[in-house]
């Protein structure tokens, strides 16, 4: 058998683990439940892949995103390793043929959402499934009092067990010692093994800057920062005009958001991670899954309302090792409206009902009737229809799923579907009087499995390339065929969708669970107070205070966040200043000069006071210091 090292070097070329890595790997190997929490780009798909493939058997990996399942199933084939996901873009027949390939050992790994462990289909297969280890990512979803508490994850317990003496891998790169201990508990895990790498991120400048305008020191930043960024805005709106002012300023640059379509999403976000794009302005909805190294900059142009948020994305910069930059901007009225976010994030049990009611209204869903349904969903003509605020709506949605009433996907895509309607026999007769449809009819028999008896998801692209077709063509010949009765056929479809998960209830009658809703509330407050605290910091460093955020209290000052740079700063007289500036100068020639070489010849002189004034020309456009450590004078 491999070793774990062999499998490492076979399917990811490394010659060694990260930190970590190994010991997780060995004590998985070993049987044990394992709560393992890495930071963003600390690699842990690869702690359940390497043990998984050293075993006989499925590894089942529970994930609440279907991006980043598809990410994950697209990288491990690419690696020639197989794998597959279950999510809403397949139909009952496309599932159930999914699970009969794995049940026949067709692949190594299969990907799931925690609501489909819930499924009468799955419960059905999952006994002659051959499972050997259980990965459960995004582990901090099944604690009510973290920050993304998603309620299917709850009964992971049960899926555990059903499979007695199967270890299970939990994962989390942002939990708290709260919620760790909350998942340790949800999962009834008997003596874990629990691995904690260090949060310190030591090549991530951090730093915090009131600004008068945002976009003004966005644009200061980018032109003084060289390389890929990512700017983070809290609404698409923002996303696009922010993007747009940059564009303005002859930056390479896009925008990204999850009301874009899948097609536009792909394209925008393949250009930045192959350069084509420098700058990507967005929303949350962009990088869960993403790991491009070579990030010099995230800049943060509103406050995220926790750390745990703000480390994971602040954390998609500098992979690669070299300096990074994660900044943060703010203004005195966001402040303000940061604290109101508690009573705005849970609303008063009157405004859930009318929500309640009127969403109800909107889909049509009658009193008693509605559960596992789901319904299109359009949110700006619901708001719109029933003169509702946004927010005061997503805020809602958010609580009802929280208690377990229905789920809110703005992000579903469901793939074309076609089915042949007529009998086999007559299409022969049929191509022969509609020669023009025939190399579409073909193609559909040759290509998709089942297609004359059950609905099958297919793709036009994938049709007009084998076919020799344009993209509109194929679409016009599907309709067609379809106003004919050849075919039944049913468009792809990325409108968001409501899913009641219980029957509707009476408006006046609906009811959750108020004690654990304070909670939350309070535990969402304590969030708040943390992050506010954060930019308000003035004597500890930022690399620290985020580590010991998360229980780890072993991070030395990093030296280098703008905290850290200011107390530095006073210790660097005006004469030793004016020195060191002197000194530099002296070594910079037109060609530039590597940073080691400039520390060498200014022996004698600290590095940190170097970097200080460093730091300091750069910043007034003195100078400049290139990706590769080059310094050279500023035009």
């Amino acid at each position: 058998m491999l070793s774990p090292q062999n499998i490492l070097k076979k399917y990811w070329g490394h010659d060694v683990f990260r930190p970590m890595q190994e010991d997780i790997i060995q004590s998985v190997l070993d049987g044990k439940d394992v709560l393992a929490l890495l930071p963003t780009g600390g690699g842990k798909s690869v702690c359940f892949q390497v043990p998984a493939l050293m075993k006989d058997g499925l590894c089942l990996v529970i994930s609440p995103l279907i991006a980043l399942m598809k990410d994950q199933v697209e990288n491990l084939e690419k690696k020639g390793i197989s794998a597959a996901s279950i999510n809403s873009s397949l139909n009952f027949y496309e599932v159930k043929k999914t699970l009969q390939d794995a049940m026949h050992g067709d692949f190594k790994f299969l990907y799931l959402s925690p609501e489909r462990l819930e499924t009468n289909l799955f419960k059905d297969y999952l006994p002659e499934l051959n499972i050997n280890l259980i990965a459960v990512d995004e582990a901090h979803c099944i604690s009510q009092w973290g920050y993304d508490f998603r309620p299917p994850y709850l009964r992971l317990a049960n899926l555990k067990e059903s499979l007695p003496g199967i270890p299970v891998l939990a994962l989390s790169a942002s939990a708290t010692l709260l919620v760790q201990d909350d998942i340790i508990e949800k999962l009834k895990f008997k003596g874990p093994g629990i691995f904690h790498a260090s949060f310190e991120k030591p090549n991530l400048s951090y730093s915090v800057f009131k600004v008068d305008s945002k976009i003004n020191k966005v644009i200061d930043i980018l032109q003084n920062v060289t390389g890929s960024s990512i700017v983070y805005c809290k609404s698409r709106r923002l996303a696009k005009e922010v993007s747009q002012l940059l564009l303005l300023q002859h930056i390479s640059v896009d925008y990204y958001h999850a009301g874009l379509s899948q097609e536009e999403r792909s394209k925008k976000q393949a250009a930045w991670i192959n350069n084509q794009t420098r700058v990507i302005v967005c929303t949350n909805a962009f990088g869960m899954g993403i790991d491009k190294p070579d990030v010099r900059t995230v800049i943060h142009y509103d406050i995220p309302d926790c750390i745990e948020n703000y480390y994971q994305e602040a954390g998609r910069t500098g992979r690669d090792g070299k300096r990074a930059y994660a900044v943060l901007l703010y203004q005195h009225e966001d402040i303000g409206m940061l604290e109101a976010l508690p009573d705005q994030r849970f609303p008063v049990m009157y405004d859930i009902r009318k929500v309640y009611q009127s969403l109800a209204d909107y889909l049509q869903v009658p009193v008693g009737l509605g559960e596992n349904k789901y319904y299109d969903f359009d949110l700006n003509e619901y708001v719109k229809n029933f003169h509702l605020d946004v927010l005061l709506v997503m805020n809602v949605l958010k609580v009802l799923e929280q208690e377990g009433h229905l789920t809110f996907n703005e992000n579903i895509f469901l793939p074309a579907q076609v089915k042949f309607t007529t009998p086999k026999e007559l299409l022969v007769d049929f191509e022969q009087t509609h020669p023009m449809l025939e190399p579409v009819m073909k193609c559909l028999l040759r290509t998709y499995e089942g297609i004359v008896d059950t609905r099958v998801s297919v793709h036009e692209k994938q049709i007009a390339k084998l076919a020799g077709l344009s993209y509109d063509s194929v679409k016009s010949d599907l309709q067609q065929l379809n106003a004919l009765h050849i075919i039944e056929y049913l468009p792809q479809k990325e409108t968001p969708q409501i899913h009641f998960l219980i029957n509707r209830a009476p408006a006046q009658f609906l009811t959750i669970n108020h004690e654990n809703y304070l909670h939350r509330k309070q535990q969402y407050e304590l969030r708040i107070e943390a992050m506010l605290h954060y930019i308000r910091l003035t004597k500890e460093c930022r690399s620290h205070y985020i580590s010991a955020y998360f229980g780890d209290n072993k991070v030395k000052d990093c030296g280098i966040c703008d905290v850290c740079l200011n107390k530095k700063n006073t210790g660097i007289t005006e004469e030793e200043f004016k020195k060191i500036q002197e000194r530099i100068y002296t070594r910079l020639t037109e060609e530039g000069i590597a940073t080691k070489d400039l520390l060498h010849h200014l022996n004698g002189i600290k590095k940190e006071k170097t970097w200080i004034v460093l730091n300091f020309l750069q910043s007034e456009k003195k100078i400049s210091i290139s990706t590769t450590g080059i310094i050279s004078k500023s035009n």
